[in-house]
């Protein structure tokens, strides 16, 4: 019986394990992929993690290390109809596609992350707008947000939301990541980093565009929180426990859209690990955050931009026109080109003191325009932001609650931070540059912290283990209403950290409905709320009447209980599970918790209520005021104390004697309440779309492949029709004809082949083809014929030699088994015969000693059986002779055509004929390895071979006593004499023994050798051809020889009578004359 842990195997049958096996390795190779994506206003940044590669940057199809956020529709020829039309615009991203900024102003969408959640006339969008005039902003009738209409399409078609446009270019970063991790990885699982004050809305608006985008979002990270996981990774910290002190660092990015300042708290920790042993951990803690939403390069920009227009708009020819400012911000190709300019300016501002720009066309064809800019004359312009940006520094200081002086460093992130005005606004700040740091990689220390973060929580990687705690950043609300008056309680504040859930006790015993809400207040304006989610009761009234009827619990005394926390994915709240309870004074009696189940059927669905699985974390408890909420202090609450089952309805915890506590599990449903959430209906169309485009960019992209293979083609033919080969192969009438019929397709190519569709372009490649493949053909079969023809005839040699071989070995056979042929001793009889080594008399005068004689019984069964039978004989013959019969017939017909004619003598007949007889010879000259095998003998007691006359036999021959090692004595025997089959087989097996033995014999019931069988006749079938024709001669005539020298000497005898003796002398002369 196998072991236990072996059992199950077994019901598993041998065959299938390796498959299983590949099934388990393909399908972990398949998951473990993970992505860790930067997503900025200004460049989408991703890294990729899979076995082997750890944290590598994803390159664009350019080779760049960040690709542009940007999307362009470049338009067809018509406007699309989805309705009635296949072919989408082609879609183009990157630096492609702000290239194309400037002739299709309306189809390129940049810079989408500032809309992400916004509502159609928001602030927000008004500057968006003023940067991009010419793009069709419009309100979406699903949810009232951002959508985009396109010039591309119809009026009729849908609008695009801005989720649905990014998903569009995390599809392909997600294609650039698949293409560099290979084939047998997929991608599905992301983390992607937000900026810290991203509300409800936009954080649910970056999940929206993943999942459109085939992804699955395993955590937001804020962008402060993951440059400090990759400060982290190669680091070490002072350990807490060991009264180390905590190091504290500010992390300040400026990106293109926005800024923010972080305060991070580094540390190291001893917890416990597996068994007695414990390990030590580093901690990142965000303290707090302070931002500024709109205040970046791009705010830095428009600075640069204004005063390019201005100047422009002050030009003697421009006034002369009546072109003002307003007039030239509306103009989408003029923006487009000064947009992309004044970025450049700005960037060779950091480090040169003066730069210039110039342009031309710039509004009207003939208007020019020659800027020149300072540093010192930007930084004057920009004097205007010197607050701003040291208000992120000090919201966050005061936020934690600390001073410039307790920061260890200032560390630097994002690209405007190189900006010479930002960096010394920031030492102004901090009085000095020491504690300003730029030891992070200011780019890409954010998607590499991203990377590390989907990498922790992937279960296929293992990772140096850092712990992170981020923070809510914006308090949270429960609101409900009860008894027609609205109540509202803060759960949490900006500083709770992010998983962290709390007991919230609700003085409420009817069923009700309660949401949950961020308090968003943003500089210089009241106070928002923005609801989370809706939560609503089930079985609340019905609980509080079975914990009344059935335990005799009073109302007063029965509590309402919910488990809210912290989402550690996204940061937002969530309610986990809910119970109603009370302390009942009855004495326990039996059947009171069944009669409950009975009553109720407790608990709530599997699919709306995810109740926490870990019951030994501390949790808190708040409420509010006595009329709604019972509040208490932070507690820790016994693990006892509170039930969170959805199998087990009621519980029953006893407090003191003759009391007990009755906890029934409620019901509940709950439902997201954003902008993105509320456009699950239009979620279906969206997808649709999407999938449309992928398939339409198939569709471009294989008829390009198509067009370039018939453009291509046509320049080959030209090389082609000058090949010497082909021109003996082909006729001038059929070479004219390619040579026209190529001129015909390269001219509409560039005429009405432009806009072909893949059918048309394919055919008329086909067309070409089919004029040129039976020509290449025939030159093909007149270079192969004469090798093929030669391996034919070597073929047939070694047939013919074959048949010989067997010929004269059925022949030998023949003679070895007649009658005529044997030896004068009846076969029959059960005598045997004695021959002396040598006569008596010889050994007259010689001292005696022992010697050694053998006997042989000569039996019927002693006779070898044929190796070959006649039907191989047959065959083989047979098979030569057709063979030959046919290669001389087509050798004929083939030499009275010509190379431009269609062969007969093809290179494929010949290559099959060929085939078929090295398996018939293969299978001939298996048999025989077979056969010429040496047998394996055994050593006799005194270490030496045990040597039989025939193979049947099985007495050992003695040796002398006296003689050496080295000097065997021969054997005597009066043995069969060998016939000239058998001679000739001995010869054979000796010689070929080596090149035998190396091959493994058939299978049992194989006709034909295996793989590696076949693999090993091949490559010694030369040597046997060789082997077999030098000796065929000289086999049969050492054989013949061999029988008329031992006929001669043999003197056989009735009977063997008694053993002569000889000396030392007679045995050297012996052995000459043996």
């Amino acid at each position: 019986m196998p072991p236990h842990g072996r059992r199950r195997w077994s019901s598993i049958p041998p065959i299938f394990l390796p498959l299983l096996l590949l099934l388990v390795a393909s399908t972990s190779a398949v998951s473990s992929a993970v992505l860790g994506v930067d997503l900025g206003t200004e460049y989408i940044k991703a890294t990729l993690v899979k076995p082997g590669v750890p944290l590598d940057i994803v390159l664009t199809r350019d080779s760049k290390r960040k690709e542009t956020a940007a999307l362009a529709f470049k338009p067809l020829s018509q406007k699309v109809n989805t309705a009635a039309s296949t072919a989408y615009p082609e879609r183009i991203y990157g630096g492609d596609a702000v290239a194309l900024s400037a002739r299709f102003p309306k189809d390129v969408y940049s810079n989408l992350k500032p809309l992400l959640g916004l509502k159609y006339g928001s602030d927000g969008i008004i500057d968006y707008c003023a940067i991009h005039p010419e793009l069709q902003v419009v309100e979406s009738k699903v949810n009232g947000a951002v959508a985009f209409k396109s010039d591309s399409f119809t009026a009729e078609e849908e609008a695009f939301l801005v989720e649905e446009l990014l998903a569009m270019e995390l599809k392909n970063i997600k294609a650039n990541a698949e293409t560099m991790a290979g084939k047998a990885y997929g991608i599905k699982d992301i983390v992607i980093t937000v900026p810290p004050f991203y509300t409800v809305e936009e954080r649910r608006a970056v999940q929206t565009a993943a999942e459109l985008a085939g992804l699955k979002v395993l955590s937001l990270i804020s962008d402060g929180l993951a440059v400090g996981l990759d400060y982290a990774k190669s680091r070490v910290f002072p350990t807490v426990n060991s009264g180390g002190k905590p190091e504290t660092h500010l992390i300040y990015d400026m990106g293109a859209g926005s800024t923010t300042a972080t305060v991070l708290k580094f540390q190291g920790r001893t917890v416990k690990d597996v068994g007695k042993f414990n390990k030590t951990v580093q901690e990142v803690h965000v303290l707090a955050t302070g931002w500024d939403r709109s205040l970046g390069g791009d705010t830095l920009n428009t600075i640069i931009m204004d005063d390019m227009v201005k100047r422009f708009t002050e030009k003697t020819t421009v006034k002369a026109v009546g072109l003002e400012a307003k007039h030239v911000k509306s103009h989408g190709r003029t923006m487009a080109k000064l947009w992309k300019e004044s970025e450049r300016v700005r960037q060779v501002l950091s480090a040169n003191s003066e730069t210039s720009a110039s342009f031309e066309g710039l509004y009207y064809e003939d208007q020019t325009l020659k800027y020149k800019l300072s540093r010192s004359d930007f930084e004057s312009m920009a004097s205007q932001y010197h607050d701003r940006v040291q208000r992120p520094i000090l919201d966050a200081l005061a936020s934690a609650k600390l001073s410039i002086n307790d920061l260890d460093s200032i560390i630097l992130h994002g690209g405007a931070v190189r900006t010479p005005f930002v960096q010394r606004q920031l030492e102004n700040l901090i009085k000095g540059s020491d504690k300003i740091r730029t030891n992070v990689n200011s780019d890409e220390a954010a998607v590499f912290g991203a990377g590390f973060k989907a990498a922790a929580i992937s279960p296929s990687f293992r990772v140096k283990e850092i712990r992170t705690f981020d923070n809510s950043v914006y308090p949270v609300v429960a609101s409900w209403t009860i008894e027609g008056k609205e109540k509202q309680q803060k759960l949490f504040v900006p500083t709770s950290t992010v998983g962290t859930e709390k007991q919230v006790t609700f003085k409420v015993l009817a069923d009700f409905e309660f949401s949950l809400s961020q308090e968003v207040a943003e500089p210089g304006a009241s106070s928002a709320l923005l609801s989370v989610s809706r939560t609503r009761t089930q079985n609340l009234t019905q609980s509080v009447k079975a914990l009344s009827s059935q335990a005799g619990c009073a109302t007063n005394e029965i509590n309402t209980q919910f488990a809210i926390r912290l989402n550690p994915a996204d940061g937002l709240p969530e309610v986990t599970s809910a119970s109603v309870s009370c302390e009942s004074s009855e004495a326990e009696k039996k059947g009171v918790v069944d009669g409950m189940k009975d009553f109720l059927g407790f608990g709530a669905r599997k699919d709306e209520q995810q109740p926490l699985q870990d019951a030994d974390k501390s949790v808190s408890s708040e409420g509010s005021d006595p009329t709604s909420v019972l509040e208490s202090p932070t507690t820790s609450v016994p693990k006892a104390a509170v039930t969170h089952s959805e199998a087990s309805n009621s519980v029953e915890n006893k407090t003191a004697p003759g009391k007990k506590v009755v906890t029934i599990a409620l019901g509940f449903k709950t439902e997201a309440s954003s902008l993105s959430e509320t456009q699950s209906g239009h979620h279906e169309s969206v997808v649709k779309r999407l999938l449309a485009f992928d398939v339409s960019d198939r569709s471009r992209a294989q008829r390009e492949e198509t067009l370039n293979n018939l453009e291509a083609y046509t320049y080959k033919i030209r090389d082609i029709l000058q090949d010497e080969g082909f021109i003996e192969a082909s006729t001038l009438t059929q070479r004219n004809e390619i040579e026209q019929k190529s001129s015909e397709t390269s001219s509409w190519l560039y005429d009405d082949g432009v806009g072909a569709a893949r059918d048309v372009l394919k055919a008329k490649l086909d067309d070409l083809r089919n004029l040129v493949k039976p020509v290449q053909r025939r030159k093909e079969e007149a270079l192969r014929r004469p090798e093929a023809v030669k391996q034919l005839r070597d073929g047939l040699q070694q047939a013919q030699t074959m048949v010989q071989i067997i010929r004269q070995q059925q022949e030998e056979q023949a003679v070895a088994t007649d009658p005529s042929s044997s030896t004068p001793s009846p076969v029959g009889e059960a005598e045997t015969s004695q021959v002396s080594s040598t006569s008596a008399d010889d050994f007259a005068g010689l001292d005696d000693e022992p010697t050694s004689t053998s006997t042989l019984s000569i039996e019927p069964s002693d006779v070898p059986k044929p190796l070959y039978s006649k039907q191989d004989l047959n065959t083989i013959s047979e098979r030569q002779e057709s063979t030959q019969k046919w290669l001389e017939e087509k050798e004929q017909e083939q030499d009275r055509l010509s190379l431009s004619d269609e062969p007969v003598l093809l290179f494929s007949d010949l290559d099959a004929r060929t085939k078929e007889l090295n398996e018939l010879i293969t299978n001939l000259l298996t048999k025989q390895m077979k056969a010429s095998k040496p047998r394996k003998s055994k050593p006799s007691k005194d270490g030496e071979r045990a040597r039989t006359s025939t193979p049947k036999s099985s007495e050992a021959a003695e040796t002398n006593s006296t003689s050496s090692p080295a000097e065997p004595e021969p054997t005597q025997a009066t043995e069969a004499e060998p016939t000239p089959a058998q001679a000739a087989e001995s010869e054979t097996s000796t010689d070929g023994g080596n090149w035998a033995e190396r091959t493994s014999d058939p299978e049992p019931g194989q006709g034909v050798p295996s793989i590696e069988e076949e693999m090993e006749i091949r490559r010694i079938q030369q040597e046997i051809d060789e082997r077999l024709a030098a000796e065929k001669s000289s086999i049969v005539a050492k054989a013949e020889a061999n029988k008329t020298k031992k006929a001669k000497k043999a003197k056989p005898t009735a009977k063997a009578k008694g053993q002569v003796k000889r000396g030392k002398q007679s045995k050297e002369k012996l052995k000459d004359e043996l």
